[in-house]
């Protein structure tokens, strides 16, 4: 799925920033700088949706993959009771890029190296390596290193400005905020060195053949995996492929 197939979902209504701020990982009050990442979880804390919130007049835009549209627009739907928002769906699509912005464009609120955005008539991009921008900076993509299983520290989430943790409560916020402060995370996704190519998905073992994570995106000889950082300390094995933990992605 091409990270430009998404759908624009409109919020209108007095109540909706207080709706959405009660639900979503990250503070609202950061729209009034500019887009802003979030995303829904269960209760249990795992990963629902991520999409981006941005501002356009007294409306929010709600930018998301088109295949988690249909669930996050019932799920919206069902939280928001008597509250006064109203949710459409348009046809507004995404175009991005990395050059210079066009009129209206938007800032990825993420990390600088993704560029821009624009919300208009036409989607495509203007030729940037999204593939490895992304996995330079470690940056998840919905439906390849985001799934329903994901907690989203172990994402990187924190680091690319989606959760906010002095906002006060949001769904899974306690389970989120436990794994914040009280345990360390023994795994998570981090750039690796590959030698060799797989499919995306591609299970990772040491040489003694213990499950050690699995192999996400890759390009130009790296890619992004989910490891279990205690088994993740030599050479591992995807298939064919040779894959080596890298330092931190950087900032």
């Amino acid at each position: 799925m091409s990270e430009t197939d998404r759908r624009v979902l409109r919020l209108t209504g007095s109540d909706t920033r207080d709706f959405l701020q009660n639900l979503v990982t990250n503070d609202l009050g950061r729209l009034d700088q500019g887009p802003v990442y979030a995303a829904l979880l269960t209760p249990q804390g795992k990963y629902q949706a991520d999409f981006l919130l941005v501002p356009q007049g007294d409306a929010l835009l709600l930018d998301v993959a088109a295949d988690l549209a249909p669930a996050l627009l019932q799920k919206l739907t069902l939280y928001k009771l008597r509250a006064d928002v109203q949710i459409e769906e348009t046809d507004l699509k995404v175009c991005r890029g990395t050059g210079e912005a066009p009129e209206g464009a938007v800032p990825d609120p993420r990390h600088p190296a993704l560029g821009w955005r624009l919300y208009g008539a036409e989607a495509g991009d203007d030729g940037s390596d999204f593939a490895a921008i992304r996995v330079a900076h470690c940056i998840p993509e919905t439906g390849i290193e985001l799934t329903p299983d994901t907690f989203i520290l172990e994402a990187g989430f924190e680091r690319l400005h989606g959760v906010d943790f002095r906002k006060g409560c949001f769904v899974g916020q306690e389970v989120t905020a436990r794994m914040k402060h009280k345990t360390e995370l023994r795994k998570g996704l981090r750039r690796v060195a590959v030698e060799g190519s797989v499919p995306p998905g591609t299970a990772l073992e040491t040489d003694d053949g213990k499950a050690a994570g699995t192999l996400y995106t890759q390009a130009g000889g790296e890619g992004i995996a989910y490891l279990r950082f205690d088994r993740a300390t030599g050479v591992l094995h995807a298939g064919d492929a040779r894959v080596t933990a890298l330092p931190d992605a950087p900032e």
